[in-house]
């Protein structure tokens, strides 16, 4: 029977082939282990495979298990990549290293506000609806620049780059043009003069794709904890 520290070296192998073949650095794509509505156990099984990387959909679920492996809490980071609703803001402020789903002003100005000065300051991505679906969250790309530049200018948080969650397709061409357009948005926040260096894109079924489009961060949670 498969084991999680099994499908992490299958996970990473793939990374590492997807690098090899584009001549990119193994060091230029981070992983996320996404555990979420998996147990805690099952995190500290990844972690001591060498994860350290955890990325949690729902702000509740997710507390619990920080709260339970709370002796691991200076070496594991953990990243929300799900929806964030105004009255979460604090506890996932004092709580988590990175919010990846920051879509509004809103949501950038409370973390801010509620950031505990003794933590360093929060890591985020402005998230981008590329595939224009109402049931995804995201900024619009045209709007996606004027929406870093104000998170970026906030005190307490660390404007790190671009998340998106294209639509997913098993054609391999309209994956790559989906991922590609999260990919033009990075560019232009980076020609805008925005220091960042993270554009977090690609799951399970296309971290290749998303290597080759220029991910520097794969979400990955099936092919590393099974399926829910």
């Amino acid at each position: 029977m498969a084991t999680i520290a099994n499908n992490l070296q299958l996970v990473r192998s793939r990374i590492n082939a997807a690098c090899s073949r584009l001549g990119r650095s193994t060091d230029s794509i981070r992983l996320l282990a996404v555990s979420k509505t998996f147990p805690a156990e099952a995190v500290r099984e990844a972690f001591d495979a060498g994860q350290r990387c955890f990325g949690e959909n729902y702000v509740q679920e997710a507390i619990d298990k920080i709260q339970v492996l709370d002796t691991l809490r200076g070496e594991i980071e953990w990243h929300l990549i799900g929806p964030l609703q105004s009255n979460k803001t604090r506890v996932v402020a004092e709580h988590f290293d990175w919010v990846q789903t920051v879509d509004r002003l809103k949501i950038a100005q409370r973390l801010s506000e509620q950031r505990p000065d003794h933590l360093p300051p929060l890591q985020v991505l402005v998230q981008v609806n590329t595939s224009g679906e109402d049931t995804k969250s995201g900024v619009d790309p045209t709007e996606a620049l004027t929406l870093a530049q104000q998170v970026a200018a906030l005190p307490r948080l660390t404007l790190r780059g671009v998340m998106a969650l294209p639509a997913p397709t098993p054609d391999p061409q309209a994956q790559a043009a989906a991922l590609a357009q999260v990919r033009v948005v990075f560019d232009q926040l980076k020609a805008a003069g925005l220091p960042i260096d993270t554009l977090s894109m690609g799951m399970s079924g296309d971290l290749e794709a998303a290597v080759e489009q220029g991910s520097t961060m794969v979400r990955v949670g099936t092919a590393i904890f099974g399926h829910r």
